[in-house]
């Protein structure tokens, strides 16, 4: 505790310096500019105050924008993010955005265009928001080491490092990134299980302790340049990794204990090569590849009495892969249209086994051994038509056609045909205000891990493979209004309804056994807000109060029971509250962040569970001393952490229940620490 008392007092003492320091910094950010409707230019005297050490503390900063990288769906068109750089994405759909922008310093970038609802010569790829990042060219070349630390009260800390060297020269630009680097959860921590009877008899009251920790070693090159007539953007990376999860559960009579294991290695190599055909078009192709490898095994050993019960292991071997190949052609038919067509070609597979075994007596499971192969194709064609200067239209359609065949304990071939058309209408009808409506259907990328077994020994559950999935469609309708003030003020509302075919949760098999499945249509509504407030009016320079809070409802049919419920996984309400300063004074940057929780429902055939969080709290503080140091704090808090699981005696429709359980953790506080130096 004494570790914890005397870190948290040096940050509030930093954090109090910076408050009473406030009024040292009274040179108000410098306005965005509006280079054309829809499209908002940043240069880098709006981030002056910030200091910012890299581009991504300067996406980081644009109001009004959420940097994302993409959620690894189908393919390249659906998984990439919001970032461009120079025009384009990255080379590889794991490098993501913000590993890309990570990497370039902030005196590399010439300036930054935010796009609402597009613009000539930009690949939304689904976003109604991305933000382009235009870097210098001029000649240049530097190193960064970085050096970070997780200090967790009452387990092992957890260290990492990284170096990289990047070069510029003119269009030419090459780099080299070696890291040693961490994997953790902020979810472990000591608590007490209790188990009820239906009538509420306490029959199980338990301490319970959860670790978790593992890091990986990786290294990545980049290159770019002029080629035949043209410009080719490579990347390749390797890396190896491992994860150790430990939970305990104890009484005076009591021993359980689960171990998880794993280890794998995996990279990826990456290439795009554009180039214009002639004065009207342009042409880009990309080819990815990945490759993972992932072998372990979970442990469960249950002592009571002074008796040893049969250990149970789930063990697994899981080899994976991802091919894709994609053009795009894209034709600027005038200063307000633009036409994209092109295609993508990708195959993608898993070979895993998995065995189960009770006392060292093997028990037989569904598709314990099982590889999955998936070819598919797309053909896409997207038009941007600026109407008027208030005005614009994105109309685009995917027609994609795929087949998923199965083989070792069960052999299938299923064959999908999916028509995605996309419709986004941009609406400006004045300075500062702006309305977008999206309508799209969408298809979800299958989990190939759901076609095998799999178990979580620590809640009682082994899950079979299910040869039968399909990907889970939605239509999507989407509205937002935008308003934007006082330079960086921006205020946002959305709502959205989903109807969605094909629902993803999970579904009954024999035996007592459950997997991952289709369980019929349902729907999902959402409205959130968003609220960005610089306070220099209120006599608080350089800070920024910003707050966001979604609301969600959700309905399927139960495949147990045939009643109406939500869909698992479906968060009812979350809400953030966010304030940062900027002291340029002090070349301090210090904030915090309220997260009020979430309560998040999971339903199967023989349990329902609801996973409760509440009050996560951050405190930060980042110094600068120099244009090439800087050194940062922080410290997360999080003391409320409940799953209440109710297990039920049987698959009728009753539903009589055998038991409840509470597991009521108090997460470890922990602090992360940085230093990074650029030479």
């Amino acid at each position: 505790m004494h570790k914890t008392i005397l870190l948290a007092s040096t940050a509030l003492l930093i954090g109090a310096g910076a408050a009473s320091a406030q009024t040292a910094s009274s040179n108000a950010a410098a306005a965005p500019a509006a280079s054309e409707t829809g499209v908002l230019v940043f240069t880098p005297d709006f981030f002056a105050d910030q200091r910012p050490n890299t581009a991504l503390d300067m996406v980081n900063r644009i109001p009004g924008f959420d940097l994302s990288d993409g959620d690894g769906s189908r393919g390249f068109e659906g998984s990439a993010g919001n970032v461009l750089i120079n025009g384009t994405r990255p080379a590889s759909k794991n490098d993501t955005g913000s590993n890309v922008l990570s990497r370039t310093q902030a005196g590399q970038v010439e300036r930054i265009e935010l796009i609402r609802g597009g613009a000539a010569g930009i690949a939304m790829q689904g976003y109604a928001v991305v933000v382009n990042v235009i870097l210098k060219k001029e000649a240049s070349h530097q190193s960064i080491a970085t050096w970070n630390a997780n200090i967790f009260e009452g387990a092992r800390d957890l260290y990492a490092a990284s170096y990289q060297y990047t070069a510029t020269d003119g269009d030419r630009s090459w780099g080299v990134l070696v890291s040693d680097g961490i994997s953790m959860s902020d979810s472990g921590g000591p608590g007490r299980v209790v188990r009820t009877d239906a009538a509420g008899n306490v029959i199980r009251d338990e301490s319970f302790d959860a670790t978790f920790g593992g890091g990986g070693q990786s290294a990545r090159v980049n290159w770019s340049g002029p080629l035949a007539a043209g410009r080719v953007e490579l990347t390749g990376r390797y890396g190896v990794n491992d994860f150790t999860q430990t939970q305990t559960q104890s009484s005076a009579t009591t021993l359980r204990e689960n171990i998880g294991v794993s280890e794998g290695s995996g990279g990826e190599v990456g290439a795009v090569y554009s180039r214009p055909i002639n004065d009207a078009w342009k042409m880009e192709g990309r080819f990815i590849h990945t490759f993972n490898g992932t072998e372990g095994a979970s442990t469960n050993r249950t002592r009571l009495n002074g008796v040893q019960s049969p250990e149970q292991v789930f063990a697994y071997d899981r080899a994976s892969s991802e091919t894709i190949g994609r053009v795009i052609f894209r034709n600027e038919y005038s200063a307000t249209t633009t036409f994209e067509t092109g295609g993508e070609i990708a195959y993608n597979m898993l070979d895993s086994e998995q065995a189960f075994s009770i006392g060292g007596t093997p028990v037989p499971l569904p598709s314990a051994t099982v590889k999955v192969e998936e070819t598919r194709g797309e053909l896409f064609g997207t038009t941007t038509w600026r109407v008027n200067p208030t005005l614009s239209l994105e109309t685009g359609l995917r027609l994609e056609s795929s087949t998923i065949s199965q083989s070792g304990d069960a052999d299938q071939e299923k064959s999908f045909f999916f028509a995605k058309p996309r419709v986004l209408a941009t609406w400006t009808p004045s300075e500062g205000n702006q309305i977008r409506l999206r309508v799209e259907r969408e298809v979800g990328q299958l989990d190939f891990d759901d076609f095998a077994a799999s178990a979580d020994l620590q809640d009682e559950n082994v899950f079979g493979g299910n040869v039968d999935l399909e990907p889970e469609q939605r239509w999507v309708s989407e509205l937002v209004y935008e308003r934007r003030f006082w330079d960086e003020g921006v205020f946002s509302a959305t709502l959205r309804h989903d109807e969605i075919e094909d629902v993803l949760d999970i579904i009954p098999l024999a035996g007592g056994l459950s997997a991952t499945g289709n369980i019929g249509d349902g729907t999902q509504d959402r409205a959130s807000v968003s609220l960005t407030v610089p306070v220099g009016r209120f006599g608080i320079s350089g800070g920024r109060l910003s707050s966001t809070a979604t609301w969600q409802s959700s309905e399927v049919t139960d495949p147990t029971t045939g009643d109406p419920r939500e869909i698992s996984r479906v968060r009812p309400f979350d809400i953030n509250i966010g304030f940062t300063q900027d002291i340029a004074s002090w070349k301090t940057q210090w904030g915090f962040e309220w997260l009020r929780g979430f309560d998040e429902p999971n339903f199967d055939p023989d349990q329902t569970t609801d996973v409760r969080l509440r009050n996560y709290r951050v405190l930060f503080a980042e110094y600068k001393p120099t244009p090439t140091l800087s050194l940062r704090a922080q410290v997360n808090i999080w003391d409320d952490f409940l799953i209440t699981r109710t297990a039920y005696a049987d698959r009728s429709e009753a539903r009589p229940v055998a038991y409840v359980e509470t597991r009521d953790v108090d997460p470890r506080t922990f602090w992360q620490l940085r230093l990074r130096k650029t030479f």
